[in-house]
């Protein structure tokens, strides 16, 4: 039997404060869940045991990066999307597009989490320099006058640029539908 959100959480919660065997209750707890995520994206069975060992390393390494006034398995399920990407892409391998939306949107996953591995992703494609003005000027927000000075480039040449990877991000998200 499974344990369910509220066990989990429990445990994760009592391993931070220091209850060891509740952090190993957890952990075992995860493998058949962990196995299921990756069994189903994933058409290689051996790693799938790898990349469950590699998100069990990892909430355990960054167990301190949980929020305990959160759901634990949106936090769960972003370190095991993360382990995978990572994985496709040592692997130089390459997901048809339509079994790409099943990877990136998963019940539980918080918004924000696919947005920034979509955009990384978009961003990773066009000139290194448009990508950082465009995540200078629409990402974090600073004004075209900030990055141009922090730049050392003129107002016009950051419009410029920002504008030419925007279209070319346009260009790739069409080409691919």
């Amino acid at each position: 039997m499974r344990a369910d959100e509220d066990q989990l959480r429990e445990w994760m919660i009592g391993g931070l404060d220091g209850n060891a065997a509740d952090h190993t209750r957890l952990l075992r707890a995860i493998v058949p869940v962990l196995t299921t995520f990756f069994r189903r994206r994933m058409n290689e069975s051996a790693d799938v045991e790898d990349m469950v060992q590699d998100t069990l390393i990892a909430v355990h390494t960054r167990r301190e990066t949980y929020d305990r006034e959160r759901s634990f398995t949106p936090w769960l399920f972003s370190i095991a999307r993360y382990k995978m990407i990572d994985n496709f892409r040592r692997n130089r391998h390459t997901v048809p597009i339509e079994g790409l939306e099943e990877i990136l949107v998963s019940e539980g996953f918080e918004d924000a989490v696919s947005a920034r591995v979509d955009v990384d992703n978009l961003l990773a494609q066009i000139p290194e320099k448009q990508a950082r003005l465009i995540r200078a000027t629409r990402l974090v927000g600073s004004s075209v006058a900030e990055v141009s000075a922090s730049e050392s480039l003129g107002a016009s040449d950051v419009k410029v640029s920002v504008h030419r990877g925007i279209k070319a991000l346009a260009a790739k998200i069409a080409k691919s539908r």
